[in-house]
């Protein structure tokens, strides 16, 4: 089975090297962003994930106007079964293991299983944690599950530890799309101590100083997509974080 992704992510967290990934949600990307995303290299930006809590568009288009402008990996985040396709180069099979919602626990990747073993796409599976971020997210409507409360670490540790248990091969910590708030960074840093699992972290993440402290708190992988909606050259800022810390 092809992992070049994950082993990507795996050596970097193994060398304490960090990696930046951008993420577009088909709704809402704007194509004059691509010229900028043709100046960057996969040894700058490492990934481009792609995907939505709302979107109902299909990502097809996207991903293929993206490959005509950049080679840097595309890596699906889906919001629901309508964001797989067999031209990316990786999914992220996310379980909403903070959540109590049977669906995105296992039931759509029951659904979804056998398209993606016959698409051949590099699957990494993910426990995905939402972190209550200081307001009502687009992925907590959507996923009618609560977020973890952002003064129970206990909790997200415990759960981390669980999801390492249980076989995943990555953690995503998520304060959500439009966060008020970052995902919290003694959460962070209590994940990172108890877990062996590379750690994403992402949402609320509007300025390169947000970008610094996720780094130092633990974050093997950081993503940043809705600020950049409004000003697409702050990627620079983010990267040269990226570059300090890498």
């Amino acid at each position: 089975m092809n992992r070049t992704i994950y082993n990507k992510i795996k050596t970097a967290a193994g060398s304490r090297k960090k990696l930046l990934a951008v993420l577009l949600d088909p709704d809402k990307y704007s194509k004059g962003f691509f010229p900028k995303l043709r100046s960057y290299t996969n040894s700058q930006l490492d990934f481009i994930f792609v995907g939505g809590s709302l979107t109902n568009t299909p990502v097809d288009e996207l991903i293929l106007e993206l490959k005509s402008v950049t080679g840097i990996p595309i890596v699906l985040f889906p919001g629901n079964l309508l964001q797989i396709d067999k031209n990316a180069d990786a999914l992220l099979l996310l379980s909403l293991v903070s959540g109590r919602n049977p669906e995105l626990l296992i039931g759509n990747h029951v659904i979804a299983a056998p398209f993606i073993k016959q698409s051949g796409l590099e699957s990494i599976s993910t426990a995905y944690l939402l972190i209550e971020s200081g307001i009502t997210t687009s992925v907590e409507y959507i996923s009618n599950t609560k977020p973890i409360p952002r003064d129970k670490t206990e909790i997200v540790v415990a759960t981390a530890i669980a999801s390492e248990l249980l076989g995943f091969r990555t953690l995503y910590l998520e304060a959500g799309s439009g966060a008020k708030q970052m995902v919290p960074l003694e959460m962070i840093k209590a994940v990172k101590q108890e877990s062996r699992l590379p750690l994403i972290v992402g949402g609320g993440i509007r300025k390169p100083e947000d970008l610094a402290q996720i780094y130092k708190a633990g974050a093997d992988l950081a993503v940043v997509g809705n600020i950049l909606e409004k000003n697409p050259y702050l990627l620079d800022e983010f990267i040269e974080v990226k570059k300090k810390n890498s």
